[in-house]
């Protein structure tokens, strides 16, 4: 039996684009206070849809619905590989995509708090990433979290997994931004 069989599947959009001042800019939401992943910072997405052609179809789709940014604007660099959520039972695709972002965002709440726009010179900066033991009600022991901060929110568990391997690939150039 295939172990991956009975996880639901999801997509997520890595939107990234060149600022006014020529960074790397990475564009993360922060998720409404409500629900399994209330609070948290991710990336635009979500579950497939029946309707879906494909993950991209998904990730495309959610990335619409939740900050308002079109198909057109989005040029897919790379389709990376799956990650697993280790508690709500997800499989996400991830894809890569070079953007053109609006003049201002435009998102759904209240499922979305806010979009942030991070230069990944933030990310890249030691003085912002760290690990800490947290306590979660559903496991018996605090676990050992990497994150990075972002203001003051944390960017963690499967964002992170996505991005922590891809970093390094996007401050070499390994795509054209």
């Amino acid at each position: 039996m295939n172990p991956s069989a009975s996880l639901r599947e999801s997509a997520v959009l890595i939107p990234v684009f060149r600022n006014a001042a020529g960074e790397a800019t990475l564009v993360l939401v922060r998720r409404g206070d409500h629900g399994v992943h209330g609070g948290q910072l991710a990336f635009p997405g979500g579950k497939r849809d029946p309707s879906d052609a494909s993950l991209l179809a998904t990730a495309l789709r959610e990335t619409e619905e939740e900050i308002g940014l079109p198909a057109t604007a989005i040029t897919v660099l790379a389709a990376l590989p799956p990650i697993q959520t280790r508690t709500t039972g997800f499989q996400i695709a991830p894809f890569l995509a070079r953007i053109v972002p609006p003049s201002g965002w435009r998102f759904a709440q209240p499922e979305i708090a806010e979009v942030l726009e991070v230069p990944l010179r933030h990310l890249a900066d030691p003085a912002n990433a760290g690990q800490e033991l947290w306590d979660f009600p559903d496991r018996p022991t605090p676990e050992l979290i990497s994150f990075w901060r972002v203001g003051s929110h944390y960017l963690w568990g499967a964002s992170y997994r996505m991005l922590r391997p891809l970093l390094p690939r996007l401050l070499a150039g390994e795509w054209e931004l």
